[in-house]
Order: structure tokens, then C-alpha cells, then sequence
């Protein structure tokens, strides 16, 4: 199929089910939209069954789409990048080691401990993975998606700290997430003779060390940029440019691009939002960004959700799946609680804030696609099947009742004033 067509079928979907959401749901727009889809896609299933030929063709349409080239080359540093414009430096900054370690030495930990408990896990399910691939499943899981989360955290209305917290970790987690995933991913091609710890190292260097790099100075030359013009059609095909030539340009370096979106985001956000526009250009980019983010989180949600038409999750997926949940879950509470542990001292946390932390970790796409682009000559049934079990629960059963936990610990703010005029 033409990516327009592809497109265009997408936003026409998301245009849908996100009138039915509104109208009748009334659930949070990421959320919404995926549970229309994945029940759209669960009764073309049944049709399908049934030899209907439309749902035949429709199954073959979406296994046409590349959904990590789309999210990953494409849809990744928008939605990076517009999340990270209304991110406060200063007050990421006074957090910033504790995100630092939970973005890095977690994503680590998380990583080992869930790959070491699947290992262990699928042998009772009459299955053999090799420690390589658990390893895998346990970096493609363990990043949490910094678009689920902002979208979700909007509607709890969280106590600022403990937001900047996990807006911060989950900004930064993906790219670091992808760098280790990479890593693992050739280890588990080429065998660990030839992915010495000289070469992983320098992967390290050149994607993480690279991203930054790339984003400040691309992130610097837009601020630079900005602050000479007055012309807020002309700063938003700068901000546009900075995003899709930035994206470009870092794949060509082989650097992270996720990083240096939210870095060149980051700066773009701050300084040039508060010393390099008119009000009149902040107004527009404000509302620009704002439209983009909303348009490519409901395409993303609704092709998650799609995508239950074209895999083929077995009973035994099913269940390892479910107690994968678990396992996920208590390895983002290690893997969070322990960074917090050691850095107690300069930055104090107490229980409610460790289970906030936990169960605000949501997966999303970014999961998905990492583990949709394992060729076939690993397990990727299963660990595709056993993913998308648990970014479904993390996003509709963590993504729902996120809001209410943090209402019970007591750790949102209150709701904006009703306008006195009304």
C-alpha cells in the first residue's frame, strides 16, 4: 500500500474513533483510542474468521505497515520533541541526577533482572529461550513511553516533583534503552566474541555521547536562530526543520536521535521559547506543537491497537504474557526504588512516591517496535506476543488507574479554579 494511503487510512481512523471516544467514552485520548481500535480489530478478527473477504484485505493492509520504521524513523523525534518544549530545565535540572541514574542504571538493572526471571519463567510454560533473547525482551520492555506517559500524566494532575521525575526518566530511558538494545541485539547476531566491550563501548560513545552532542548544537543553532527573526511562520518551519533534518542527519552520524530530539527540545523549549519569540510566536508555537503531538499520538494508539490483526498470540503467549506483567512490575520497583535508595540523601522519596514511580511507568510503542523489528530467526512470535500483553495491560490497566493512586496517596494537585466569569 502507498504511504499515503497508509496515512491517510490512519488519521481517518484516529479522526473516528476519537469522535467516539469524546462523544461516548470519555476516556483519556490515549487510552480511548486504543481500546476502539483493539476492538475493532478483535471483531475483524472474529469477521475474519468468518471468510469475510473485506477484513481479508484489511489484515493484509496494516501487515503492510513497517510499524518500528514508522514509529522509530519517523513518528519517534516529533513526539520527543514536542514533549519535551513544556519541560521545565530548572526544575529537571534539581532532579536531574536522580533522572539521570533512573534513565541509566535502571534501564540496566531492569534489564537484567527481567531477563534473568524469563529465563527462569518459560521452561514452566514448556518452552526454551536463550539468555540472549530473554535479555532483549528485557531492554525492549523495560523503557517506559514518554508519549503514554505525558499523555496520561496530563489527566491526573500529579504534584509537579514527582512529574518531572518520571517526564524526565522516560524522555531520556528510550534512547538509552535503544543504545542497549542495539548492543544486545549484536551480541545476539554475531556471537559476544566479535561485540567485545571495546566496540559496545564505543557504541555507547557515538550514539548516547553523539545524540547529545548533535542535539545541543542543533538545539543552540535553532535558539540562535530564532532570536534574529521576528516571523512566526518562519520559526515554525524552523522548529519543523530542526526535527525532521536533526532526525535525518543523526541517522547518517549513526547517533541517537531520540536523545538529541529531547535535548534540541529541551533547549528550543526554554530558552528560545523565554528570550528568542514574540508572545504572538510562542502562542503559535505553542499551539502548532501542541496539534502535531495530539495528531501523531492518535495515529500511534490506533496503530497499536491494529495491530492485533496481524499477530497471532497463542493461549501459551497469553499466559506467559500475564506473568510477565508481574515480572515487569517488580522490576520497576527494584529497578526505581534502588537508584532512590542510594540517593536518598539529596533526594528524599518515601513509599507513596516508590509506588507512583512503579505503576506510572506505563510501556508503549516504543516496546512494540523495538520488539517488531526482531527477524524470524530469533523467537519473535513470542516475544512479540508477550510484549504487546503487557504494554495492552500497562497502558489500559496502569493508564486508567494511575489518575485514582495518585488521588489516593494524595499526591495531586487540585483542579484549576472554574472561571469565575462562568
Amino acid at each position: 500500500m502507498e504511504v499515503y494511503n497508509t496515512l491517510a487510512l490512519l488519521i481517518v481512523m484516529a479522526a473516528v474513533f476519537g469522535y467516539l471516544n469524546h462523544r461516548l467514552l470519555r476516556l483519556p485520548a490515549v487510552i480511548g483510542l486504543m481500546v476502539l481500535a483493539l476492538v475493532s480489530s478483535l471483531g475483524a478478527i472474529g469477521l475474519g474468521k468468518l471468510g469475510v473477504a473485506w477484513v481479508l484485505k484489511a489484515g493484509e493492509l496494516v501487515r503492510g505497515i513497517d510499524f518500528h520504521t514508522v514509529l522509530m524513523n519517523v513518528m519517534l523525534s516529533f513526539l520527543l520533541f514536542a514533549g519535551a518544549l513544556h519541560v521545565d530545565v530548572r526544575a529537571l535540572g534539581r532532579q536531574g541526577v536522580a533522572v539521570g541514574v533512573m534513565a541509566t542504571v535502571g534501564i540496566l538493572l531492569s534489564t537484567f533482572l527481567i531477563g534473568t526471571a524469563f529465563y527462569y519463567l518459560v521452561p514452566w510454560f514448556g518452552l526454551h529461550v536463550e539468555y540472549i533473547y530473554c535479555l532483549l525482551f528485557g531492554v525492549l520492555i523495560s523503557p517506559t513511553d514518554p508519549i503514554a506517559v505525558l499523555g496520561i500524566l496530563k489527566e491526573a494532575r500529579i504534584d509537579k516533583s514527582l512529574e518531572i521525575r518520571i517526564v524526565g526518566e522516560s524522555l531520556f530511558n528510550d534512547g538509552v534503552a535503544v543504545v542497549v538494545f542495539i548492543s544486545l541485539f549484536e551480541i545476539a547476531q554475531f556471537g559476544a566474541e566479535k561485540a567485545t566491550v571495546s566496540v559496545i563501548g564505543q557504541l555507547f560513545l557515538v550514539e548516547v555521547g553523539g545524540g547529545i552532542a548533535l542535539g545541543l548544537a542543533l538545539g543552540y543553532a535553532a535558539y540562535w536562530a530564532l532570536r534574529t527573526i521576528d516571523n512566526y511562520q518562519v520559526e515554525m518551519m524552523i522548529t519543523l526543520a530542526l526535527v525532521m533534518g536533526g532526525s535525518a542527519l543523526s541517522a547518517a552520524l549513526h547517533t541517537s536521535a531520540p536523545l538529541a530530539m529531547v535535548l534540541a527540545g529541551l533547549i528550543v523549549g526554554n530558552k528560545g521559547r523565554r528570550l528568542g519569540m514574540s508572545d504572538t510566536t510562542r502562542e503559535y508555537l505553542d499551539k502548532f506543537w501542541e496539534l502535531l503531538d495530539e495528531i501523531f499520538n492518535a495515529v500511534l494508539f490506533v496503530l497499536i491497537g491494529l495491530e492485533m490483526l496481524v499477530l497471532d498470540i497463542s493461549r501459551t503467549t497469553l499466559l506467559v504474557g500475564l506473568v510477565a506483567i508481574v515480572l515487569v512490575l517488580v522490576a520497576r520497583w527494584a529497578s526505581v526504588g534502588l537508584p532512590l535508595v542510594l540517593l536518598q540523601r539529596y533526594y528524599p522519596f518515601d513509599r507513596q512516591m516508590l509506588r507512583v514511580l512503579t505503576w506510572g511507568g506505563l510501556r508503549g510503542g516504543i516496546s512494540v517496535a523495538l520488539a517488531l523489528s526482531l527477524p524470524e530467526s530469533m523467537p519473535r512470535d513470542l516475544l512479540v506476543g508477550v510484549t504487546y500483553v503487557v504494554v495492552i495491560f500497562s497502558i489500559i490497566g496502569q493508564g486508567l488507574t494511575i489518575g485514582p493512586l495518585v488521588k489516593k496517596l494524595g499526591l495531586s494537585t487540585p483542579a484549576p479554579a472554574p472561571d469565575a466569569a462562568h
